[in-house]
C-alpha cells in the first residue's frame, strides 16, 4: 500500500473563519433519515438530536416534503450528484429562515452511501465578497473535501474531493486510520485534533500544509473544520472533517470581489439593450476575450413573454443580439451586429442551453469538420480564424422564462476556461440576469401603460366652429416611466367649447388608469354645463372617493396616493370670453393677435384629491380675448426640468409661441422642439388653441319682456332671422321650438327673457330665464292641456338641455342645418 506524508501541521493557528463559514452539518442515509446531528445544527434549527436523529430530514427542510417523496429527492440528489441552492429551514420555534443548502455524497465501505449536509445561515453572511463566494452556485459548487470517522478514528464516508486535498485515495482511506495511510508525526496530531473533538464537542477550525507528489507539485494551505456528530442519544457517533483549499478560496474571492464591484454597474437602468451591453463591458477582458449577450425577442420590448423552450418539438427561439464587446476593435469574432437576429444552429450548445437550462462548458473547443458549426458558415470561419479555443455558454434566467444566452469566448488568452471561471461568469450572468428581469417586467409596463394611456386621449380635437386646436404628448423616458398627463378639447352648447389639461401623481399604470378616470370625470361633469370653479369641485370629490375607496393597508406596506393638477376653461366665440379655474396647475399662455404674450394671474387653487381646499378653494376668472388668440395649455414637464426652473421654461415657451400668423402645427414643433429629444423624467403635453367668433353675421340676441306676448315677439324675430340666413326651411320647426321655450319661461320664471340664436355647426337657440330649475320632459296625459312642449322640442331637435348661468339657467335646442330639416313631416309624426 502506497501512503503519502504530511507536511508541516500548523495546528496552533486558527484559520481565518471566512475560509469556512459557520456550518450547520447532519448526515443522511440514503432514504433521506437523518442518521447524525451536529451542536451547529442544533444551534441554527433549535432542534435537539434526539429530535431528529431516526426522522425525515423533510421536519426542518421542507425542500424534501415538496417532492412527491422523500426518496424521489435523494434520487434526484444521486442522478445530479448533490444538490444545492438558497432555502427554507423550518425552526423548532415555527420560524422559517432562509439558508443556503448544500447535499453532498459520501461513499463507504461496500458501497454504502450517505447524504452530507451543510446549512449556512444568510442572515449570518457579511455583505462582502465572501457573502456572495458562499451562497448561490459559489456554495454549491465550489469544491470542498469531506471525511466522517468513527470513535476509533476510522474513516467510514469520504468523497473524491478528500482525496485532491491529501492525495490518498478513497479506497485506501475507508476502514483505516490516518495514521495507517499516512504514518507520521502530522498524522498524528490530526488524529490527536480529531480525538479532542470527538471528546469536548467543540468545533475546531485550522489551517494545515500539505505536500502531494503529484498535481500541486508544492505544499499548499487546507482550512479544516472539526465537527462532532451525535445520535439520538446524544453519544457521538464520530467526526466530520471538511476541508477547503484556502488559496484557490482566496483567488477566487479576490476574482469574485473584481466581479461583484464592477456588477454594480448593473441594473443601473431600466433599458434592457442598455444592461446587456454592460454586461458584455464588465466581462472583457475580466473573465472573457469576447462576450455576446443574445436575448429572446419579445425581452427587449417586454413584450409578451419569452418563448417556453425544451420539450420536443417546440420551436426554435428567436434570438436578438443585445450586447456585444471584444478586446479587438470592431468586434470582429461575431457575424452579428448588436440588435440584429442571431441564428441559433440545431445540436448546438446554444440550443442545449436553452432547452436544459444548465450552463455549458467547452474548454477545448472542437472545431472538427462535422460538427454542429458547419450548419453556420459565418460561425465556422469566425472561429477558426480568430482562434477561439474555449467557450462557455450561460443562460440568462428570468423569473418564469428564460430570457436569453451569454456566450464567453477566449482567443488570445491560451489559458482555457475552467470551473471557477464558470462559477463567476455564472454570478455575473445572475446579477444581469436580476436586472435584466426587472427591465422587461417594467418595459412591459411601461409598454401597457402607454398604449393605455395613447387610447385614452382625444385622437381628434374637435373645436367646432369656436376653436382651432393642435396639441403634442412627448411621454417620459422609460427610466421615469409614462405619467398621467391628459387634455381634451370637449364641444358644449351654444359654439362654446371646453378646454382641459390635467396632471396625475405618478407614472406608470396606476397614473395611466387614474388619468382615464380622471379625463371620463371631466367629460360627465362637462356635459352637466357646470361652471369652471364648480367643475373642479366636484373632480376634486371625485378624487377624494378614489382615495377612500383604496385599501388603507396595500400589499406593499404604503397607501397608494391619488392626486392630481388640473385647469379648466370654456370659450364661449359669441361673446369672445374665455372663462378659466385651476386646481394647483400651471398657468396658460395668451397670445394676442400682435403676439403679445401674458400668463394671466389666476387664482391656483389647491391641487385635486390632497384635502387641501378649505371653504370655496376654486375661483373662476373670466377673460375677453380678441378674435385669433393662441391659447396655450400645457404640464410642467414642459417648462421645467434639471436644467431651468419654472420660471424660465414658461418665459421660454413664450418666446416660442410669439408667433401670431404662425400654424398651430408649427407652434406645437417650436415649443416642444427643446424637450423632443432629452431625456424627461416627466410627460410633457401642450394644447394650443385659436379662438375664433360668430360674429353679428352668425349669432343674434334680444330681450323679450316677460309677458303674454312675449312668445308671438319672438316667432316675429326669428322668422325674420331665418330669412335673413336663407334657413327658411328650419322656420317652422324653429318657431314652434322658440315659442314653447319663452313661454315656459314666461311662465315659470320672472323678468326679462333673452333669446339668442347661432348658426355655426348647427343651429342652435337659447333662451334665458331667471328660474333656477332644470326643465324636464312629462309624460302628459290624453286629457291633459299642457305637458308636451319638451316632447315636442325633443323630437324636433338633434339634442336639447340647459345649462346654468348667472341669476337663472339657460336652455338651448340645437338643429341640424340641412335644409329639409323644416319639413313639417317630423312634427307630424310627433
Amino acid at each position: 500500500m502506497t501512503t503519502k506524508s504530511f507536511e508541516t501541521v500548523s495546528l496552533g493557528k486558527r484559520a481565518n473563519r471566512l475560509e469556512i463559514p459557520d456550518t450547520a452539518i447532519a448526515m443522511l442515509d440514503e432514504q433521506g433519515t437523518v442518521v447524525g446531528w451536529t451542536q451547529a445544527a442544533e444551534h441554527l434549527v433549535g432542534h435537539l438530536a434526539g429530535c431528529v436523529v431516526g426522522r425525515s430530514a423533510a421536519l426542518v427542510l421542507p425542500l424534501f416534503g415538496e417532492r412527491q417523496s422523500t426518496s424521489d429527492f435523494v434520487k434526484h440528489c444521486r442522478a445530479q450528484n448533490g444538490w444545492s441552492g438558497t432555502t427554507a429551514v423550518r425552526h423548532r420555534d415555527g420560524r422559517v429562515i432562509e439558508a443556503c443548502l448544500r447535499i453532498t455524497m459520501l461513499r463507504g465501505l461496500a458501497g454504502a452511501v450517505r447524504w452530507f449536509v451543510s446549512l449556512v445561515d444568510t442572515g449570518t453572511l457579511s455583505g462582502d465578497a465572501m457573502s456572495s463566494l458562499v451562497s448561490g452556485p459559489l456554495l454549491g459548487r465550489a469544491p470542498i473535501g469531506v471525511a466522517v470517522r468513527d470513535p476509533q478514528l476510522r474513516c467510514v464516508f469520504a468523497n473524491d474531493v478528500m482525496a485532491e486535498h491529501d492525495g490518498i485515495p478513497c479506497d485506501q482511506r475507508l476502514g483505516r486510520r490516518l495514521t495507517e495511510v499516512a504514518p507520521g508525526p502530522r498524522a498524528e496530531a490530526l488524529e490527536a485534533m480529531t480525538q479532542q473533538v470527538l471528546l469536548s464537542g467543540t468545533t475546531k477550525v485550522y489551517e494545515y500544509r500539505t505536500w502531494l507528489p503529484v498535481g500541486k507539485g508544492h505544499g499548499y494551505p487546507l482550512a479544516a473544520s472539526f465537527q462532532r456528530l451525535q445520535g439520538a442519544d446524544g453519544a457521538s457517533l464520530g467526526v466530520c472533517l471538511v476541508s477547503a483549499d484556502i488559496a484557490e478560496s482566496r483567488l477566487m474571492r479576490e476574482r469574485l470581489a473584481v466581479v461583484g464591484g464592477a456588477g454594480t454597474r448593473l441594473g443601473g437602468t431600466l433599458d434592457v439593450m442598455q444592461t446587456s451591453q454592460e454586461l458584455a463591458d464588465i466581462a472583457v477582458p475580466l473573465l472573457a476575450d469576447f462576450v455576446a449577450v443574445d436575448l429572446e425577442q419579445s425581452a427587449p420590448s417586454g413584450d409578451g413573454s419569452p418563448a417556453r423552450t425544451g420539450a420536443a418539438g417546440e420551436r426554435r427561439p428567436a434570438l436578438r443580439r443585445a450586447g456585444l464587446a471584444s478586446i479587438h476593435e470592431g468586434t470582429p469574432e461575431s457575424p452579428w451586429v448588436r440588435g440584429g437576429p442571431v441564428t441559433v444552429p440545431a445540436a448546438s450548445p446554444f440550443l442545449e442551453v436553452l432547452s436544459t437550462g444548465r450552463t455549458h462548458l467547452e474548454p477545448l473547443l472542437d472545431t472538427a469538420p462535422g460538427i454542429w458549426m458547419d450548419q453556420v458558415p459565418a460561425i465556422r470561419d469566425r472561429v477558426r480564424a480568430h482562434g477561439v479555443h474555449s467557450l462557455m455558454v450561460v443562460p440568462i434566467r428570468g423569473r418564469n422564462a428564460l430570457l436569453g444566452v451569454a456566450l464567453f469566448l477566449r482567443t488570445t488568452d491560451p489559458t482555457p476556461f475552467q470551473e471557477g471561471d464558470l462559477l463567476l461568469a455564472e454570478e455575473l450572468v445572475g446579477r444581469a440576469a436580476r436586472a435584466l428581469d426587472v427591465a422587461r417586467q417594467y418595459a412591459r409596463e411601461q409598454a401597457a401603460a402607454l398604449t393605455l394611456q395613447r387610447n385614452l386621449l382625444p385622437r381628434r380635437l374637435r373645436g367646432g366652429t369656436g376653436v382651432e386646436a393642435a396639441s403634442r404628448y412627448l411621454p417620459a423616458d422609460l427610466d421615469h416611466g409614462v405619467g398621467g398627463d391628459w387634455f381634451d378639447v370637449i364641444p358644449l352648447s351654444g359654439a362654446r367649447v371646453a378646454l382641459v389639461v390635467g396632471d396625475v401623481v405618478g407614472h406608470g399604470l396606476h397614473a395611466a388608469a387614474t388619468m382615464g378616470t380622471l379625463r371620463a370625470a371631466v367629460r360627465t361633469l362637462a356635459d352637466m354645463e357646470l361652471p369652471p370653479a364648480e367643475l373642479l369641485s366636484r373632480l376634486d370629490d371625485t378624487i377624494q372617493r378614489l382615495v377612500e375607496e383604496e385599501d388603507t393597508e396595500p400589499a406593499n406596506g404604503t397607501a397608494a396616493v391619488v392626486g392630481a393638477t388640473c385647469l379648466y376653461a370654456v370659450y364661449d366665440p359669441a361673446t369672445r370670453v374665455c372663462t378659466m379655474a385651476r386646481a394647483g396647475h400651471p398657468p396658460p399662455a395668451i397670445v394676442d393677435p400682435q403676439g403679445r404674450v401674458t400668463f394671466p394671474d389666476l387664482p391656483a387653487g389647491a391641487p385635486l384629491g390632497l384635502g387641501l381646499g378649505l371653504g370655496d378653494p376654486f375661483q373662476s376668472v373670466e377673460l375677453e380675448l380678441p378674435e385669433g388668440s393662441l391659447i396655450a395649455l400645457y404640464t410642467d414637464g414642459l417648462v421645467e426640468s434639471r436644467d431651468h426652473n419654472i420660471e424660465e421654461g414658461m418665459n421660454s415657451l413664450g418666446d416660442a409661441l410669439a408667433e401670431p400668423d404662425g400654424s398651430l402645427e408649427d407652434l406645437c414643433d417650436r415649443a416642444t422642439q427643446s424637450v423632443a429629444g432629452q431625456v424627461s423624467c416627466d410627460d410633457v403635453t401642450l394644447l394650443l388653441v385659436r379662438t375664433c367668433s360668430l360674429g353679428t353675421s352668425r349669432s343674434a340676441s334680444w330681450t323679450l319682456p316677460s309677458d303674454d306676448h312675449a312668445a308671438s315677439e319672438a316667432r316675429q324675430l326669428v322668422a325674420g332671422q331665418m330669412g335673413a340666413w336663407g334657413l327658411d326651411g328650419l322656420m317652422d320647426s324653429t318657431q314652434l321650438i322658440v315659442s314653447e321655450l319663452v313661454t315656459n319661461a314666461v311662465r315659470h320664471g320672472s323678468g326679462a327673457v333673452t333669446l339668442c340664436l347661432k348658426r355655426h355647426a348647427v343651429l342652435t337657440c337659447e333662451v334665458s330665464d331667471t328660474n333656477v330649475c332644470a326643465p324636464r320632459v312629462r309624460n302628459a296625459g290624453i286629457t291633459d292641456e299642457n305637458g308636451r312642449g319638451l316632447f315636442l322640442i325633443a323630437q324636433l331637435s338633434r339634442r336639447w338641455g340647459s345649462r346654468p348661468a348667472p341669476g337663472g339657467k339657460v336652455v338651448w335646442v340645437e338643429q341640424d342645418l340641412p335644409g329639409d330639416s323644416g319639413d313639417l313631416s317630423r312634427l307630424r309624426a310627433a
